[in-house]
């Protein structure tokens, strides 16, 4: 298989509903709560694309550009973009549906590393050599 075919393959994606346990008091989903939910959409990603442990060294840049509201559907989708020789950069981005019309907009992204370790949590190739 290609490094292109799988990194078609192990694209991810999650949907939540947004509720009010999630939110801050702004009535938006916590800054926090969004980012766990994107390391959560990396880390499967990584993990499909190179089916060894991976674990997150870093993220970069995350750009909360449009708040999202209480009431609303996102959808996370992660996707390989850089591979290294231990390490696999994704990009998660999210997005906004409201529930009872048909307005999608993205609303925040950002990237992850992630490292492939072994047993002993020592970097090891994510792809066979």
């Amino acid at each position: 298989m290609t490094i292109e075919e799988r990194i078609e393959q192990s694209e991810s994606r999650i949907f939540k509903a947004v509720f009010p346990n999630t939110t801050n008091h702004y009535d938006t989903l916590f800054g926090g709560h969004a980012m766990q939910l994107m390391d959560e959409v990396a880390f499967i990603a990584a993990t499909r694309f190179s089916r060894k442990k991976m674990v997150t060294v870093s993220s970069s840049k995350i750009d909360f550009n449009h708040p999202i509201p209480a009431g609303t559907l996102i959808e996370l989708v992660g996707r390989v973009v850089r591979v290294g020789r231990t390490s696999l950069e994704i990009k998660v981005e999210i997005f906004i549906e409201e529930m009872y019309s048909e307005i999608r907009e993205k609303a925040i992204e950002g990237t992850f590393t992630f490292v492939a370790v072994n047993d002993d949590r020592q970097p090891i190739p994510v792809l066979e050599e």
